[in-house]
């Protein structure tokens, strides 16, 4: 009978602390492969600017009167003299638009005294849209001259902000890749790559101007100087940008 051959030994501890190390081996392999690329939020804006083309008139007529059927029927007379004034003008009715009508009984208030009705005030107000700002201080003063005695304000725009607004979207884009490509290469990755974008902003709000003692026309005869200076167009842009290795 032949001798048996001895079998190895094999230590069950040592089979499975090999197999947990191989195993934890992978899984590490793996989580490097599957580490999701570090990620760069940015933001960064582009501007244009432009001489405004159109501007936005606040005036009103006010009157008072000792009774408010007076009030009133002065107001219309008056505001009437202002329309026709602007039609004659060549402004079409759909630049001419009411912004307010009130009427309020006026008081006098003396020590010790009920409050006494001294009469009432009627107002009416309006805004015009001037699309040729050469026509803009010849229509102030004929309005003053018609009647208007409050002139509450001007602003200036756009009209058509379009173009404006994608050559700022171009140069807010221009500005976050730079940005992204700065930080790429100081941080050691090779490049960046966008995963996601988003905007804010947009065309300008007209800037009101006060326009005081309109009344008071300049004595040459000449019409109010208006200057509609510069605006601004501003985009906002966002971005997320993962780096390349």
């Amino acid at each position: 009978m032949s001798p048996a051959h001895p079998r190895p030994f094999t230590h069950p501890q040592r089979i499975i602390s090999l197999g947990l190390l191989l195993a934890s081996l992978a899984v590490g392999a793996a989580s490097a492969q599957t580490l999701p690329s570090p990620k760069l939020r940015l933001s960064a804006y582009g501007e244009v600017k432009a001489a405004p083309d159109r501007a936005v008139i606040s005036v009103g007529v006010q009157t008072l009167a000792p009774t408010a059927a007076q009030a009133m029927a002065q107001n219309r007379e008056r505001m009437a003299k202002v329309m026709a004034m602007l039609l004659k003008q060549g402004l079409a009715a759909r630049d001419i638009q009411t912004s307010a009508i009130d009427l309020n009984a006026q008081y006098s208030y003396n020590q010790n005294e009920p409050p006494k009705l001294t009469g009432y005030q009627a107002l009416n107000a309006v805004r015009i849209m001037v699309n040729d700002l050469q026509r803009l201080g010849p229509v102030l003063d004929g309005v003053v001259e018609a009647g208007v005695n409050q002139v509450n304000g001007i602003s200036f725009g756009l009209k058509n902000a379009q173009g404006l607004e994608d050559a700022a979207r171009l140069a807010a884009v221009k500005a976050l890749k730079a940005k992204a490509d700065l930080y790429a290469s100081a941080t050691g990755y090779r490049s960046v790559r966008l995963v996601n974008l988003s905007e804010g902003g947009g065309s300008p709000e007209p800037r009101p101007i006060a326009l005081m003692a309109m009344a008071k026309m300049s004595a040459d005869g000449g019409s109010t100087p208006v200057s509609g200076g510069e605006l601004s167009v501003r985009i906002d842009v966002t971005g997320d940008y993962a780096l390349v290795p």
